[in-house]
């Protein structure tokens, strides 16, 4: 029998989260309930979840706060939620690297389809980053340039000339594997959220475009004026290796 996978939310108010944990409990996961940002620092101490339900709107420490910093140092899953459906939160929280959002108070069904949604695409990333057993290593096919940067694409990871790793969502890597499998080809948005299987709420129609700007930072040598990953006009996006003419 397999593991259930392992969520954590975290929520000052209890019956909230008590609420929330029982459903998904109910429906399979193993949950770990916390009150604010010490408390889940101390659950992932002792095992990093497949995913955190997250509440911004809390008095110890803002849920915002708490995104950057999960995100410097893993690529735990998250998804927001908040009672104010701030437009703000909601933008910040995505550019930080948060996977999806959720107003509260929410529907507990769609709670649930949209954390294993999330979940899905996160396993997809891990399953395209692994290794085949059979094939010998090839370090020049697995990585792929991308600006100042490389992805690796076994190790799921971006490194710099240096081999020092900068964080990625699994959704970022996703859509760096599709450009990387589609070189100076423009690729519409609706065939971007395809291929990385990154297709989300209507809600989130633009967010291709802030998970594009995130990647911008972090791979071109001058994110305003990107030459890597184009813009372009009425058509989407286009991967350009080495920042060459398309």
């Amino acid at each position: 029998m397999s593991t259930p996978q392992h969520i954590v939310v975290v929520d000052d108010e209890a019956p909230a989260r008590e609420m929330v944990g029982d459903y998904l409990r109910m429906h399979g996961f193993s949950v770990t309930l916390c009150d604010g940002g010490r408390s889940l620092r101390d659950a992932i101490a002792k095992q990093m979840p497949d995913l955190i339900v997250l509440d911004l709107n809390m008095p110890e420490e803002d849920g915002l706060s708490i995104i950057r910093d999960l995100k410097q140092r893993s690529q735990v899953a998250i998804i927001m939620l908040t009672a104010t459906a701030s437009a703000i939160d909601r933008v910040v929280g995505l550019e930080l690297g948060a996977d999806d959002y959720l107003a509260k108070p929410c529907e507990l069904r769609e709670l649930l389809a949209r954390v294993r949604s999330v979940l899905r695409r996160s396993a997809t990333a891990t399953v395209a980053a692994a290794p085949a057993q059979s094939a010998p290593a090839d370090d020049n096919r697995s990585r792929v340039r991308f600006g100042t940067k490389w992805l690796d694409l076994e190790a799921q990871s971006l490194q710099d000339d240096d081999g020092n790793e900068h964080p990625l969502t699994a959704s970022e890597f996703n859509l760096l594997k599709v450009f990387a499998a589609n070189p100076k080809r423009v690729l519409s948005r609706e065939r971007l959220l395809d291929l990385a299987n990154a297709r989300d709420n209507e809600a989130f129609d633009r967010a291709i475009d802030l998970r594009i700007m995130r990647i911008r930072r972090k791979i071109e040598p001058d994110p305003a004026h990107p030459k890597v990953i184009r813009t372009v006009r009425g058509g989407g996006y286009l991967y350009s290796p080495s920042g060459e003419p398309a």
